[in-house]
């Protein structure tokens, strides 16, 4: 019997085709580091992801990883697995696998292009505001009743839907589980006939989307300092980008990132900040995850070195931030490798000020 070449190339095109989904082989590039594919793949795996802003693509979730390239904003990327609460595994549209950050500031996940939420149902749960911006201070624009259906059109954050109500108002409204039940894809809904109030009516009061807990802010706050993990170092850097941080810069933009708080721009008016807007503490057995910590100048490795110092007038010369269990999240010098995790030596703790809480 005689084999045609083109029957040849079927044979081999199902061959390999098999041998792809049985995980003979990847067609994925190789890379430099190749990393396991092992992996348990998370509810996130599948999903795209588009850059929000330039990010570092590694072989390894880890900042000591090689760095294969740059993410530019706009760029979208399928994600492959979360590795853990600071990373992503993707792959980009040229077929590069590798380690991208889960920083908010980096990505946003989602089906396809937007996220997803957008082009389904809301059905509205509990009257509720529907407002002109993503914030309590945005302009109400109306109230959405229980009952009403609306068009999501984006999730904007946690907390908030960008939604199209029935007379087609745009606005936004609470992403909370007690205000809006969000189902399958729909068009968006058709007009509905509105009846005519009645004399100068009162609409019924809604509660504000409930505030996130003190712990979720915090842990919010501290993703987003591990999501620099690396970024070098630069005494008296730039306020306006997070290419580099000194001590005080870096606490700065993790607030602002995640709990959009805008602190003091050094470390002496940190510290003067949560004095007067916090309870502070003296004995670091006193602080709690989270807290700032504010530190004297180094005198030297040993206690007596700081004997007789009124620590009390002592002058800031450095913050970071406790994570607890004698750890803290800091940056301090070019040499040090830029922000990463640190132990509270013996010198930091005879540095040590006092610290206090920015989220109450």
């Amino acid at each position: 019997m005689i084999t045609s070449h083109k029957q040849i190339a079927a044979t081999l095109l199902v061959s390999a085709s098999l041998a792809v989904s049985l995980g003979v082989f990847s067609p994925q590039k190789v890379q430099a580091a190749s990393v396991s594919s092992d992996f348990a793949v998370t509810a996130t795996s599948g999903l795209t992801g588009t850059i929000q802003s330039s990010v570092r693509l590694r072989t390894s979730a880890s900042t000591s990883g090689s760095v294969l390239r740059y993410l530019n904003e706009g760029e979208q990327v399928t994600i492959v697995e979360q590795t853990n609460s600071y990373w992503y595994k993707v792959r980009t549209s040229d077929g590069t696998v590798g380690y991208t950050s889960a920083g908010e500031q980096y990505i946003r996940v989602g089906s396809g292009s937007g996220n997803t939420s957008s082009g389904q149902t809301g059905v509205i749960q509990a009257s509720v505001r529907l407002r002109e911006l993503p914030s309590t201070s945005g302009k109400v624009l109306g109230y959405l009743n229980r009952g009403d259906q609306v068009a999501i059109l984006e999730q904007t954050n946690s907390y908030w839907y960008k939604v199209k109500a029935a007379d087609g108002t745009v606005g936004y409204t609470s992403a909370a589980d007690q205000y809006i039940s969000v189902g399958g894809e729909t068009s968006t809904p058709a007009p509905t006939p509105v009846p005519t109030p009645a004399p100068n009516p009162t609409p019924a009061p809604a509660p504000d989307p409930t505030a996130p807990s003190q712990s979720a802010v915090i842990e919010r706050v501290i993703a987003a300092g591990m999501g620099y993990l690396g970024t070098p170092y630069e005494f008296g850097s730039s306020r306006s980008n997070t290419s580099t941080f000194d001590c005080s810069d870096f606490i700065r933009q993790i607030f602002i990132d995640a709990a959009n708080l805008k602190l003091p721009a050094d470390s002496r008016q940190q510290g003067a900040w949560v004095q007067q807007n916090s309870n502070t503490v003296t004995d670091i057995s006193g602080l709690k995850r989270g807290d700032l910590m504010f530190f004297m100048d180094y005198k030297g490795n040993s206690a007596s070195a700081y004997a007789g110092i009124d620590k009390s007038a002592a002058r800031i010369s450095h913050v970071a931030m406790y994570l607890g269990d004698g750890q803290m999240l800091q940056t301090y010098s070019v040499s040090s490798g830029g922000v990463r995790v640190d132990k509270l030596s013996a010198s930091w703790v005879n540095r040590f000020l006092y610290g206090g809480s920015v989220i109450r």
